[in-house]
């Protein structure tokens, strides 16, 4: 069971609450990890435990099934960049900051790093952090 289905399991039976704190009304993206969500085909759970927020959850071009990799799976944090236009991380947190989301969440923390690293990329680190879901639940909730 994925952390954030037992997080989305304690909220549904009420083990553990939260009222949004201050998360609400921020806008979040949610970055589908690829074990979780094409590998597992696990895509509601994160969002549900997200939606308890009290945010407004925006979703980017890529997402659930046809979500981008942040690069992590593919061993790209181990080494150094391969030739292209640009690192799949970078893409990816473009994707994520296009949306105007202020919160990029994410349920794995390879995927953290990577776009914690795209961030820096763009010189974001003052307007969009990073956040595991659970760490998100924690901030706000009532444990």
């Amino acid at each position: 069971m994925h952390h954030t289905q037992f997080i989305n399991t304690l909220l549904k039976e009420g083990r553990i609450t939260v009222d949004g704190g201050s998360f609400k009304g921020k806008r979040i993206t949610f970055h589908d990890p690829c074990y979780l969500g094409r590998g597992n085909a696990e895509y509601e759970a994160p969002r549900e435990v997200l939606l308890k927020l009290d945010a407004a959850l925006v979703e980017m071009k890529r997402s659930r099934a046809t979500g981008l990799c942040c690069g992590a799976g593919g061993a790209q944090m181990f080494k150094e960049a391969e030739p292209g236009k640009k690192e799949v991380n970078v893409e990816r947190t473009e994707e994520a900051i296009d949306t105007g989301a202020t919160i990029v969440a994410a349920g794995c923390p390879f995927c953290n790093t990577m776009l914690n690293d795209g961030v820096k990329h763009f010189n974001k680190e003052g307007t969009v952090v990073v956040k595991d879901v659970a760490e998100l639940i924690a901030e706000a909730g009532d444990l």
